[in-house]
């Protein structure tokens, strides 16, 4: 697998009313293509600031960010946003939320019909043609948020970028959207950076857990390489005793920085 995603010798500092806040000091990642990695930490540590910087929504103090080799100097459909908040538009359907992203960036290159068929097919992937037709208000929290996850996907990007996608949702809801979320990746083939405070989720998705230290100025404290094998299982991976010690891992990292913080 060849890296996607460069972070180099990356500082990210604010100017707020309260003065100059320092979120982040010298991170340097790599991420390889269809690899799946999340970061982890404590509020606060600069996890979204990270993705966002990756997304192109912030611009860095110092250092470079590279997707597939160019520099990243803004937001790009090379790199899709999964947030928390669905951010569906609530009086256009399932299926137009999703073909607005579409006509966005394949309008020049598609006709109407071919992306309509773009994004019936996506739907399709995530389980939600039965409901194209359906308003945001009308479909629950998870349906919604498989919804803004198929937007991404139709989009064709090299990195999915997901904030903490499945925070808000109940424990149910959120196992099964993760279970097809391992599902979708397995078919897109996408590079995926995920934003979670959940330590289940991350070993159960990831291939890589980067950790961070507490902020101010917060950095990468360790990168836990994943060594389950794929597909995985939850329930089999509940009596995994590895899969046990990989989720020790991180609950040690973090309650140790958290002893520090006290």
């Amino acid at each position: 697998m060849h890296k996607y995603v460069e972070l180099e010798n990356v500082n990210m500092v604010f100017h707020t009313k309260q003065g100059r806040f320092e979120a982040l000091r010298n991170i340097n990642l790599q991420v390889k293509q269809g690899e799946f990695v999340s970061i982890i930490g404590h509020s606060g540590c600069g996890k979204s600031t990270v993705l966002n910087l990756i997304a192109g929504l912030l611009e860095p103090t110092d250092g470079l960010l590279f997707c597939a080799g160019r520099e990243i100097a803004g937001p790009g459909p090379e790199r899709a946003v999964v947030f928390q908040n669905h951010s569906l538009l609530p009086w256009l359907s399932c299926f137009d939320n999703v073909y607005l992203a579409v006509e966005r960036v394949f309008s020049a290159s598609e006709s109407k019909a071919q992306m309509r068929a773009r994004t019936s097919a996506v739907l399709e992937l995530v389980g939600l043609s039965h409901a194209a037709e359906k308003r945001p208000g009308e479909i629950s929290g998870g349906m919604k948020q498989r919804v803004g996850i198929a937007r991404a996907l139709a989009m064709e990007p090299k990195v999915l970028l997901l904030d903490e996608p499945f925070g808000a949702l109940d424990a149910l809801t959120r196992a099964h959207l993760q279970d097809e979320l391992m599902g979708i990746m397995a078919k897109s083939g996408c590079t995926a950076v995920m934003v979670t405070h959940d330590v289940d989720e991350a070993v159960l998705l990831s291939d890589r857990i980067v950790m961070m230290t507490n902020g101010p100025a917060a950095t990468i404290g360790e990168i836990l390489e994943v060594d389950l094998q794929r597909p995985r299982q939850r329930l089999a991976l509940a009596e995994d005793p590895h899969y046990n010690h990989l989720r020790s891992e991180v609950l040690k990292f973090l309650h140790e920085r958290h002893a520090k913080a006290a």
